[in-house]
């Protein structure tokens, strides 16, 4: 069992979308797998939110940008002492592979979902708070009780367009979050404040801590100078307080 818990805080606003995507595939994939009706409507909620997202943001450049930052990245360092070139020529060979996708496709990605009379009604009830009764959509309550190879063979279909994407977020997020060792550190009565050099593309900062300390990390800041408050949760309701304690966690700055 884990017993570390762990609170990033991105640096920017590419970086926070995908952090955002990444966490509602992985919310999709847990509901996708769930076989009652609760679990695909669930399911369907999620993918809602994704097509969301990708309708207010030009994604599809944002990766690619990402991507081929990466391999510039990844090709200065091919030479240096010390790197598994047979790992880094397989890396580099699968970023080439996604980024060759993504230029394949045209328009903005997923919009072919709307297509689907169904999906499109889903979609216009969803804003409507419990507009998706089987009153309202008999057409859905008809699909939610179909077997489970055929709804999931739907979920299947309308999720696919945003396969890539996840995978891609995926990659550039692993290479983000391993890019720096991290560092012990001590917040001395619940407070810790870091400057970052200028110089250095940083795009996250991770905090981690024993789960068995009682307070939370409070991250807040930009990308020259973040502040880190340990926060302990009220018993009452009422507003968290700042620990007193010293507090141990690790800290990492991430580049990349």
């Amino acid at each position: 069992m884990n017993n570390i818990i762990t609170y990033e805080f991105p640096l920017n606003e590419r970086i926070r979308v995908f952090i955002r995507l990444e966490q509602l595939f992985q919310q999709f994939m847990h509901f996708s797998a769930g076989e009652t009706v609760a679990d695909k409507r669930a399911a369907i909620t999620v993918l809602l939110d994704i097509m969301s997202i990708f309708r207010r943001n030009d994604l599809k450049s944002e990766i690619l940008k990402e991507l081929d930052r990466h391999v510039t990245i990844l090709n200065k360092i091919a030479n240096s002492q010390g790197v598994d070139t047979e790992l880094l020529d397989n890396i580099l060979d699968q970023l080439a592979q996604i980024s060759k996708k993504l230029y394949a496709v045209n328009g903005k990605i997923g919009i072919n979902i709307m297509e689907s009379d169904l999906f499109q009604s889903i979609a216009q009830r969803s804003s409507i708070p419990g507009g998706t009764c089987s009153f309202d959509l008999p057409e859905y309550h008809y699909w939610l009780e179909q077997d489970e190879s055929i709804r999931l063979k739907d979920l299947q279909h309308w999720s696919s367009p945003f396969n890539d994407i996840h995978t891609a977020i995926d990659l550039i997020l692993n290479f983000i979050r391993n890019s720096r060792p991290a560092n012990q550190e001590v917040a001395v009565a619940g407070f810790f404040q870091i400057s970052l050099d200028r110089s250095q593309p940083f795009q996250l900062i991770k905090v981690s801590l024993d789960k068995s300390l009682p307070c939370f990390a409070e991250i807040s800041g930009g990308k020259h100078r973040c502040t880190i408050r340990f926060m302990e949760p009220s018993a009452d309701d009422k507003r968290p307080a700042q620990s007193t304690d010293d507090i141990p966690f690790t800290l990492t700055c991430c580049l990349f």
